[in-house]
């Protein structure tokens, strides 16, 4: 049992001395290169995805976003992180569309219930 915690202990003091090492200087100078490897999505894609997040900012504001809009957002800027530009292009045109969908459901008429 003390093996085990002294073990434990070590392991944890690695882990807590590896993330003090990773915060000094030469670890970000190895994020850039990572950063720049970032694979990218096509023209088409990028717009469509900026629409849609514009799409979602203003839906919000007037407080008529859907889940399924906000969802498909994530959807399209995760895709994009991977550099998936046709789920990009799907995923941010089903948001931008139940954007559009939602802001037209703030002009029915109120749901009447009971006399």
């Amino acid at each position: 049992m003390t093996q085990n915690y002294l073990l434990a202990l070590a392991c944890a003091t690695l882990v807590g001395l590896s993330g003090c090492a990773a915060t000094g200087g030469t670890a970000q100078t190895e994020a850039k290169p990572a950063a720049q490897a970032k694979p990218a999505i096509s023209p088409e894609a990028q717009a469509a995805l900026e629409k849609a997040q514009a799409d979602v900012k203003a839906a919000r504001a007037k407080n008529a976003l859907w889940t399924t809009a906000e969802n498909a957002l994530k959807a399209a800027e995760a895709a994009a992180v991977a550099g998936d530009s046709a789920t990009v292009l799907k995923q941010a045109k089903l948001a931008s569309e139940h954007v559009r969908l939602g802001l037209e459901q703030l002009n029915y008429p109120p749901l009447k219930v009971g006399d």
